[in-house]
């Protein structure tokens, strides 16, 4: 009598492979995420018109108040007052907004917001990367309003050159927004985290020559500049505004491009390991 063959063994099917962090899928899933968080943070922000007005009132102070006793004095720049005030309260608006970006995750955490949004399946680098698309957007537009502002007291600048002004805001903000809700997601209240702004804003804008160029300094002054990026990006900013876009307005790229290279990625660290 013949002994019954065993049974073979079906094998089991394979398990279908998980996107990877590059598949197009994943890239698609990240893109929709962030886009959701924009669109949510885009409807607080216009809900909230108040606060776009307040935001651009300190640079417009600036403007109206402090840009006509600048009219008859020697700037040394290539353009006239006008064009090298308006630049630089540019760099201003987009440096002081960005960097109390992070305010609005030290609220939703005190109201338990943030951690609703924790356990939903949304894409932790979306909720970080949302949030700063939106400021992108809001800076821009306040951008605008300012230079239309300066328009209609003497400021001339071809618009090419406005357009550059607007890019080097919207990566400023990338990067100081970025590095602002990292922070936020570091320290609990904002008695903590104001002070650390305030520390950093300060000398940033000072050595930026933000209101007057850094080339009335005295030596040991202008030499300590040059170690700031955002001396770069507003001089970049100046010259297009005169329609010189050469080598300075490449300088400032690659200053803007290189901190934004190295704050939002390590923002996103930061605010993985933050548990966001």
């Amino acid at each position: 009598m013949s002994t019954p063959s065993a049974p073979s063994t079906a094998s089991a099917p394979a398990a279908p492979a998980t996107p990877g962090p590059n598949t197009p899928s994943a890239s698609a899933a990240l893109l929709a995420d962030t886009l959701l968080i924009f669109g949510r943070y885009l409807r607080q922000t216009l809900a909230a018109r108040v606060g776009l007005v307040f935001g651009l009132l300190q640079p417009l102070l600036f403007l109206v108040l402090f840009g006509p006793l600048l009219r008859e004095v020697p700037l040394g720049g290539k353009g006239d007052s006008w064009q090298t005030l308006v630049p630089g309260l540019l760099v201003q608006l987009g440096l002081f907004s960005a960097a109390f970006a992070g305010f609005g995750i030290l609220i939703e955490k005190q109201q338990g917001i943030l951690e609703r949004m924790r356990v939903t399946p949304v894409s932790r680098v979306a909720l970080l990367l949302g949030r700063v698309l939106k400021d992108i957007v809001q800076l821009l537009v306040q951008s605008l309003l300012l230079v239309l502002v300066g328009v209609a007291f003497g400021l001339r600048a071809p618009i090419l050159g406005m357009l550059v002004g607007f890019g080097f805001v919207a990566l400023m903000t990338a990067s100081i927004a970025s590095l602002s809700y990292a922070l936020a997601m570091r320290v609990d209240s904002p008695q903590e985290f104001a002070p650390v702004v305030n520390s950093v804003n300060l000398p940033l804008m000072l050595l930026s020559g933000i209101l007057l160029p850094m080339s009335l300094a005295p030596d040991w002054l202008d030499g300590l500049s040059r170690a700031n990026p955002l001396r770069y990006v507003v001089l970049a900013v100046r010259s297009a505004f005169v329609g010189d876009y050469g080598g300075t307005v490449g300088t400032g790229a690659l200053a803007a491009l290189g901190l934004t290279a190295v704050s939002v990625p390590a923002a996103v660290r930061l605010f993985r390991r933050a548990g966001a």
